[in-house]
């Protein structure tokens, strides 16, 4: 008898040791739990995409596809009688686009990133690789800590402390001293008061960092010490160990903690709101420039929005938030395809080793 023969036997067999056939592929209490609570997920995420639907399929109808080219936000008269366009009705003068808010929620969490993903993943290779047990375990305290500070105390220590150090003693030299060319002429210009796209973005960093510098962390720790003490045999330098060894290990984990950040920095709202300037209708020509998001902008417009008796001014808040998780789901689907691409044609040790 196999090894799996004997080991379906004895969970099959009953206190007397009789073999019970009937019992095979039965389906107990906890793999059902199990089974149902895998379905949580898709069925939540469907159901809210119903509910925005639903919600949003008025404002889709009125603003047509020019919502997600169009600049404008205007509510429209709220006092003048309303109007019916396509069959829904509206204030007189109403006309929205999200444009700007999409470009803004986009270049904000990019921006975030790229601050934060260098910052992370070093911060990371020191905790894992440098520290002392003690301090090292000091520090992924703080970094656990960090990530579970709310958003609303980001955005009172960016709107109160970080934005206006910056605008007074660190933008107005990048602003006189930048060079005149592409890349550097996004630094020159009006620094403002600290409220705009750069300071928002960095505070987006900051709440970034602790999701993908905890994540690459653990997987650094998971990195077999045989696969890296066999290429220091080798004679292989720290740094080579580092990008030929330990990195192609947790390249697809990096992608999947970055992803999980890029979705935080696309959804965030209050610290956004309090440091963007939490304009409408208006895309950042500069680093500096004041902005809005789409989730920003749906907590700053929703008080505004209720008094539309015609109720368009939510339904379009419902649309910009369909759109916005479209968006989120469409990162995390690159980002699988990413992960597959990156785990099939990388190997355990490196390439070329």
């Amino acid at each position: 008898m196999s090894i799996v023969e004997t080991s379906a036997g004895d969970a099959k067999n009953d206190a007397e040791g009789r073999f019970q056939p009937h019992l095979l592929g039965r389906r107990t209490p906890i793999a059902i739990v199990s089974a149902i609570a895998t379905t949580v997920p898709a069925i939540a995420v469907i159901a809210v995409l119903l509910v925005l639907f639903s919600k949003a399929l008025p404002a889709i109808k009125y603003n047509g596809l020019h919502f997600l080219t169009s600049s404008a936000w205007n509510p429209g008269n709220f006092y003048a009688n309303p109007v019916v366009t396509n069959g829904v009705e509206h204030p007189i003068l109403a006309k929205y686009g999200v444009w700007p808010l999409l470009t803004g929620t986009l270049e904000s969490s990019v921006i975030a990133l790229i601050f934060a993903l260098p910052l992370s993943v070093g911060a990371a290779f020191i905790v894992a690789k440098k520290l002392p047990p003690r301090l090292r375990s000091l520090a992924g305290t703080f970094l656990e800590l960090l990530a579970g500070i709310p958003s609303v105390i980001f955005g009172l220590w960016g709107a109160l402390t970080l934005g206006p150090i910056l605008s007074k003693h660190i933008y107005p030299f990048f602003a006189h001293h930048a060079p005149n060319i592409i890349f550097f002429r996004l630094f020159r210009g009006n620094t403002g008061n600290g409220e705009g796209l750069l300071t928002s973005a960095l505070v987006l960093g900051i709440m970034v960092v602790p999701i993908i510098a905890s994540t690459t962390r653990d997987l650094i720790s998971a990195v077999p010490r045989l696969t890296e003490e066999g290429a220091a045999a080798l004679g292989f330098t720290e740094w080579e160990i580092t990008r030929k060894v330990t990195f192609p290990w947790i390249s697809a984990g990096v992608i999947g903690a970055t992803v999980l950040g890029f979705a935080r920095a696309l959804g965030e709202t209050m610290a956004v709101a309090m440091v963007s300037g939490a304009v409408l209708g208006t895309v950042p020509h500069t680093i500096y420039s004041t902005y809005s998001t789409i989730a920003a902008a749906i907590v700053t417009q929703l008080d505004s929005a209720l008094t539309d008796a015609t109720g368009l001014a939510v339904e379009t808040l419902a649309e910009a938030a369909l759109i916005l998780m479209a968006v989120t789901l469409l990162a995390n689907v690159a980002a699988r395809y990413l992960v597959k691409r990156v785990s099939s044609t990388s190997l355990p040790i490196g390439k070329g080793l």
